[in-house]
């Protein structure tokens, strides 16, 4: 767009050309704009200039819009209508909405939420489009830059003030095996499962993850284990491999609540001197902060993963 001719308009003479149309009257055009008959008279020689047209001629009945005058008039109604909807804030409605949102969560996570939160959003939202992805490096760098709009995931070490955050609660980790696997109903030791291989299912920002830094175990666990290991970033693909092996893959316990995710597949506890916790939040940036389609999306995700807590509970 070339803006140079643009700025040589001031938006209020526009207004004010728009008011001499209705009026065809200098004088009460004037009491409506507030301001005194000179300064209306002065405007309108502004006008003439911007459109070097005279707009208006003097006649026994009044004044008298020229064709030119005429031709905007067609206009310019409409291009002020829609200077006033682009600076009023609109009302949302989730039923009339077009428009795509992405969120960047783990399989594991989406596996519990995304079902339930798009029966809500096909039933409120038709036309909105929910995009996910599984596996995003730097999540808060691109929630500053607008490649994410919202993302779920476990606590960052810190976040700053740019930040929208929102704990939605912590499970103690459990070591997820085969049925029938040869460590099933003992007490397992550090020593036991590090003579099985261990699957390393990707996470994102590992290193930002306040747990890598603040529980040696975790560390231990997916950097220091010695027996072999499997790493992949598709979790159908992991618990495939864990319902025909021996290996071990540490995870969150309500995985196993999809019926079809832990067809198979048994949780066993850490060793008794593990007892730190895994929180999960829920992020966006502070841009989205005034957006209403935004903060609508928002209450959804926390209403849909508050019920799912409750029917864990």
């Amino acid at each position: 767009m070339d803006t140079r001719e643009l700025l040589k308009i001031d938006l209020n003479l526009l207004i004010s050309l728009q008011v001499l149309l209705e009026e065809r009257n200098v004088s009460r055009a004037a009491e409506r704009l507030f301001i005194t008959q000179p300064a209306m008279s002065k405007t309108l020689s502004r006008l003439r200039g911007v459109f070097d047209d005279p707009l208006f001629t003097r006649s026994s009945h009044g004044m008298q819009p020229t064709p030119r005058a005429l031709q905007l008039a067609q206009q310019l109604e409409t291009v002020l209508q829609d200077i006033q909807q682009l600076v009023t804030a609109r009302s949302f409605n989730p039923d009339t909405y077009r428009g795509e949102i992405t969120i960047a969560l783990s399989e594991y996570i989406g596996i519990g939420v995304l079902p339930q939160l798009m029966a809500r959003l096909q039933f409120m939202a038709p036309g909105l489009t929910l995009r996910s992805i599984t596996r995003v490096e730097r999540q808060l760098d691109q929630l500053a830059a607008g490649s994410l709009d919202f993302a779920i995931h476990i606590r960052h070490r810190g976040y700053t003030d740019d930040f929208i955050y929102h704990s939605l609660g912590s499970n103690p980790p459990v070591i997820l095996v085969r049925e029938a696997h040869p460590l099933s109903g003992q007490a397992m030791t550090w020593e036991e499962i590090s003579q099985y291989p261990i699957i390393r299912l990707y996470i994102s920002d590992l290193e930002e993850l306040e747990i890598f830094h603040s529980e040696a175990n975790f560390g231990r666990l997916r950097n220091d284990h010695s027996a072999g290991s499997f790493e992949t970033s598709h979790l159908l693909t992991a618990l495939e491999v864990l319902r025909n092996t021996d290996f071990l893959m540490p995870g969150p316990p309500f995985v196993l609540r999809n019926p079809t995710v832990g067809y198979k597949i048994q949780a066993l506890p850490f060793p008794e001197e593990v007892s730190y916790q895994v929180e999960y939040m829920l992020v966006r940036h502070r841009r989205t902060e005034k957006s209403p389609v935004h903060n609508w999306l928002w209450e959804q995700i926390l209403e849909v993963i508050t019920d799912l807590s409750k029917r864990m509970s």
